[in-house]
């Protein structure tokens, strides 16, 4: 087991068997990383070891700066805490380097048991600067454009940082986590990918992390809480099972309660579905974009009634229809397709020829193929001109093309301008091919393996009867449909009573836009004021 130890730190000047869709990129979050000022185009791969060793061999890195951000009309005072620690094997070898960011709200309002929430987002082998720029943190990268909706984000420097009013440090301490491989954080010379690339080892990563940062900041009795976007969904299940602890899950019982656990964008259920599920679970999302590329002058219905007819419809005549097959009648099969059609705005002669099933995708080949455009699969409100030739699932996304930049520009800036964090490294936004392509599901790298890993949130929840959990959901988030969230809790024999649904007139990051974000904010706000107990 993987142990994490922190020597004391230097001040700085400056300084079980598991598995995926065969469509790996699906859960990811965005891509790519850029170098900091003063530092080489592109690190050599020996540069890059020689630094990792360095910074193995000195005291751990911190670094901190000190912050004052306005939230609720309240000036709250921070401290921004750039902090190195290590993960060390069974023989006493550091095997990692795991770099965080933690913001501590200081002055008065202050505690000694204030929430803390533990952030991450996804890939696997995505960074955190997502949520931490784009929700949390107390400054965000301002992709707002001239509507405020985010659709339409700058797409060429200079991106801006500024204040973040709607971040959560009025509430709660923030700790950005990057896994091993992400951001700053590195796997040092005596590590193996196989003890960190895959679900239970990336699990272990941060439940070792966690007890870790809760002890060495004497936060032990502070209300705990997790939130991950994306596979952070998995990542957040997982972990909640093994803190519970007791001999299945290893040889320890730390027993480490959660208060709650606040899922965004979640892919837990991560088989691969019969046709006629994933028609079913896909359908109200398609209904969604459906919807907001209708001209607000031709609309009849509010983008509620029109999911809310999607669930109807697919939990009734459309669940019927597929079940019967080739039993359907020829007239049956047409005003199905007709119904679907009024729905998605795919013509019913394309859905007759699909055999009336649906996919994410089916909107792209159809009725946006035939205008030479695509939408985004992670956000549809996104459009652009349809590429050519095959195109690649995470770079040609138009929703992802689009706000990339912005978010892996801005972090850079921040990181270096504004917290003068001087690492010697890339900071590594996500990583592809050594990472989320080489993943461990349960039955080695790469290999596929499919699992639902909602049972884990439900063992963690069923042991705990105060935990409480919080699901984002973006109406137009085509890669984790809204169907797919809803079908997949409903399912896993969690108490529905202590399970909440929070909807965005967005996609798979549901804090998009100023709207967007505000309410994910303020409704993640209110979930950590009821799920914490008073003081």
């Amino acid at each position: 087991m993987k142990r994490i130890v922190m020597k004391p730190f230097s001040q700085s000047s400056g300084q079980a068997a598991r598995h995926a869709r065969p469509r790996a990129w699906l859960p990811l979050v965005l891509c790519a990383s850029l170098v900091g000022p003063g530092m080489s185009i592109a690190h050599s791969q020996e540069q890059e070891h020689a630094a990792t060793q360095r910074a193995a061999q000195q005291a751990p890195y911190r670094h901190v700066t000190h912050g004052r951000v306005e939230i609720g009309g309240h000036a709250i005072s921070y401290d921004a805490v750039t902090e190195q620690s290590f993960l060390v094997d069974a023989q006493g070898r550091q095997t990692a380097s795991l770099v965080s960011t933690t913001y501590v709200r200081t002055g008065p309002g202050t505690q000694p048991d204030r929430p803390v929430v533990f952030v991450f987002n996804g890939g696997p082998g995505s960074a955190s600067l997502w949520l931490h720029l784009g929700l949390v943190g107390p400054r965000r990268v301002d992709l707002d454009g001239a509507t405020g909706d985010g659709v339409n984000p700058p797409t060429t420097p200079p991106f801006r940082i500024v204040d973040n009013p709607d971040s959560i440090l009025d509430v709660a301490d923030l700790v950005i986590y990057d896994p091993v491989g992400t951001g700053f954080s590195r796997m040092l010379p005596d590590g193996k990918p196989d003890a960190f690339y895959g679900v239970e080892q990336d699990a272990q990563a941060l439940a070792d992390f966690i007890r870790d940062w809760t002890r060495r900041h004497g936060r032990v009795n502070s209300p705990r809480y997790l939130l991950g976007e994306s596979y952070g969904s998995v990542r957040a299940a997982v972990t909640a099972r093994l803190l519970a602890g007791g001999p299945t899950v290893g040889d320890r019982f730390d027993a480490m309660p959660l208060n709650g656990v606040i899922l965004f964008g979640q892919c837990l259920n991560m088989t691969t579905q019969p046709a006629d599920q994933t028609s079913l679970e896909v359908l109200p999302s398609l209904a969604a974009a459906a919807w907001y590329h209708t001209p607000a002058a031709q609309r009849t219905d509010t983008l509620e009634q029109r999911v809310e007819a999607a669930r109807r419809f697919a939990a009734d005549d459309y669940l019927h229809a597929l079940y019967a097959g080739n039993a359907l009648t020829s007239q049956m099969r047409e005003q199905i397709a007709e119904r679907l059609s009024a729905l998605t705005g795919i013509a019913a002669a394309d859905l007759l020829a699909r055999d009336l099933r649906l996919t994410a995708a089916t909107l792209n080949q159809t009725r946006f193929a035939q205008a030479g455009r695509s939408i985004g699969i992670y956000d549809s409100r996104y459009t652009l001109a349809r590429p050519v030739g095959a195109p690649d699932p995470v770079a040609d996304d138009p929703a992802m093309g689009q706000y990339a930049p912005g978010f892996i520009a801005g972090n850079e800036t921040y990181l270096r301008n504004e917290l003068g964090v001087t690492l010697p490294l890339d900071y590594r936004a996500i990583v592809f091919r050594s990472i989320n392509a080489r993943w461990d599901y349960g039955l080695g790298p790469g290999v596929q393996n499919p699992t639902d890993y909602s049972p884990d949130l439900a063992a963690a929840m069923r042991r705990n009867p105060a935990m409480r959990l919080f699901v984002g959901i973006g109406y137009f988030d085509l890669a984790t449909p809204l169907g797919s969230a809803e079908y997949t809790l409903r399912h896993a024999g969690i108490d529905p009573s202590r399970v909440g649904y929070h909807y965005y007139t967005s996609g798979h990051m549901t804090y998009l836009g100023r709207d967007n974000r505000r309410k994910s904010a303020d409704d993640l706000r209110a979930f950590i004021r009821a799920a914490a107990p008073a003081s």
